[in-house]
């Protein structure tokens, strides 16, 4: 870009002419193009009509204003060391067309055009043709100011995008902590979460609690097992790693069928609830998923809470599980190491075998006898009677909230 003195031209003129009879009739060919080359904001309508004016007038004066200060009177160009201010229709534009949700590869494609039906006027309008370095020079400059302001477009989109990712985040966020501490329950608030999950408010629903894994392979795993091409979920993490899923089973499934079918899937553990009655129980659901989960032991997989119905006594009683420990098993907790865990393996065996020793031995393994020796052992510190008969209720309970940490 020449900054050398040459002879006064037309650029200086042409430009400043421009600038103030130009924007309009410009702005009104680059709404009428936009409409015939950008099919977005017919098709999509999130722009308003007058919206979409005021923007092309305002990016129409913008460019206009950088070109009439970047010419010196002798028409020569030059830079501009402070533009920042001539870039606020550009960034209000970003701006907007972001909370708008207009693609940002279509609010470039306007600015593209823009930029050329400014570039065509220019040239229409300059009688006598300017001279070729004025017109060379004209074209560098109007093309770097296109370019500035579509940069300060995606910039301002993109960091607007952001803030309302984030936000949009949080909100969703804030719904499903209402949602599992029982908010649904107002209707005003389950209708609020249907709309933006996407879900029916009073339809059947189950919940699935899963544990150290991602959104992504939770839904795709999910979706193999729900027999349909648009099924109804609702997803979201939360800390720790665990995946909290919402299904609503399709039309004309056993919500029984879909939950043996998440009990055969691989790579995901985890509970899933019951089934519930709408978006109002879906705290109930929580719990019960949450319960199906911990009651889980070593045990992998997802497992149901219907299924889990004795850990899910056991853990929502835990003070009557602590008493049941101590009541069956306290003499056999307070042996040292290595004799009071042989003793508690057998009795389990025993336990797991329905009182058969013969399949308790073979678990073990060791001899039937040995079994029978460990039995007497156990009854004499106890004080039960053990014998080759079922195992009391208690004792079965007992063992089972030992597994389960409550003694």
């Amino acid at each position: 870009m020449s900054t050398e003195a040459r002879p006064p031209g037309l650029l200086p003129l042409l430009l400043a002419r421009a600038r103030a009879e130009r924007v309009e009739p410009i702005t009104r060919r680059l709404v009428a193009s936009i409409a015939r080359e950008n099919a977005a904001y017919d098709t999509s309508r999130v722009v308003p009509d007058d919206d979409l004016w005021r923007s092309c007038f305002d990016n129409v004066e913008r460019v206009l204003d950088m070109l009439v200060l970047a010419v010196l009177p002798d028409g020569r160009l030059t830079s501009v060391e402070d533009m920042e201010y001539l870039f606020d229709a550009a960034r209000a534009t970003g701006q907007r067309r972001a909370e708008q949700g207009l693609p940002l590869d279509d609010v470039l494609r306007s600015f593209r055009i823009g930029g050329r039906l400014i570039w065509e006027d220019l040239v229409e309008r300059a009688d006598p043709p300017l001279d070729p370095e004025s017109f060379r020079d004209l074209g560098v400059w109007l093309w770097a100011s296109v370019d500035k302001s579509s940069a300060e477009v995606a910039r301002s989109y993109r960091q607007t995008e952001h803030g309302l990712l984030r936000a949009d985040a949080q909100r969703m966020a804030a719904l499903w902590e209402g949602l599992l501490s029982g908010r649904a329950r107002e209707q005003a608030f389950a209708q609020e979460a249907a709309r933006s999950m996407d879900l029916p408010a009073d339809a059947p629903l189950l919940l699935l609690l899963l544990r150290d894994t991602t959104l992504e392979d939770a839904a795709e795993a999910v979706s193999t097992v729900m027999h349909s091409h648009e099924p109804r979920t609702a997803w979201q993490a939360r800390s720790g790693g665990d995946v909290i899923g919402l299904l609503v089973p399709p039309d004309g499934t056993d919500h029984r069928s879909l939950i043996a079918a998440l009990g055969e899937l691989t790579g995901l553990d985890g509970g899933v609830s019951g089934l519930c009655r709408g978006l109002a129980e879906v705290d109930r659901a929580f719990e019960q998923a949450r319960v199906a989960t911990e009651g889980r032991g070593a045990e992998a997989g997802i497992l149901s809470y219907d299924q889990r119905l004795v850990p899910a006594l056991l853990l929502n009683s835990p003070q009557i599980a602590r008493q049941l420990v101590d009541h069956w098993l306290g003499p056999l907790l307070a042996l040292p190491g290595a004799e009071g865990a042989e003793l508690l393996d057998t009795l389990d065996a025993w336990a797991n075998a329905g009182g058969s020793t013969s399949r308790a031995a073979a678990q073990l393994p060791c001899h039937r006898n040995t079994v029978l020796n460990r039995l007497a052992r156990i009854s004499a510190l106890t004080g039960h009677h053990l014998a080759d008969d079922p195992p009391p209720t208690g004792l079965a309970l007992a063992l089972q909230a030992r597994a389960l940490g409550l003694g």
